[in-house]
């Protein structure tokens, strides 16, 4: 098994789709704008909807459900990197949020 890719919140990949893998009620209370979200236990049903060719950091809150799908991906074909320190990370460095429940973004 190849070694798995990680980066930082500030080393992401140009170009790269970040892909939320958290559940519903986290992603609706802060998430990257533009990121697509398909929950961890979704994934499998849901690989038609991302490109192999196309670059992923994956990112849930801590880096420990992106570290399985990124790792399940790489298996699958796909070109992943997990994103270390997750959501907590990002929102620590600054980086824009948005949330969907009307509130200020935060990371649950």
């Amino acid at each position: 098994m190849t070694e798995m890719q990680s980066v930082t919140v500030d080393t992401i990949p140009e170009g790269a789709k970040i892909l939320d893998v958290r559940e519903d009620y986290e992603w609706e209370a802060g998430h990257v704008d533009g990121a697509l979200h398909i929950p961890l236990d979704r994934l499998p049903d849901a690989l038609d909807e991302l490109d192999p060719d196309q670059d992923l950091a994956v990112i849930c809150r801590t880096g420990g459900r992106s570290a399985r799908a990124t790792q399940w991906l790489e298996s699958n074909g796909y070109s992943a990197v997990n994103v270390n320190g997750g959501m907590g990370a990002w929102l620590e460095a600054g980086k824009p949020m948005v949330s969907d429940n009307g509130q200020e973004p935060t990371v649950k």
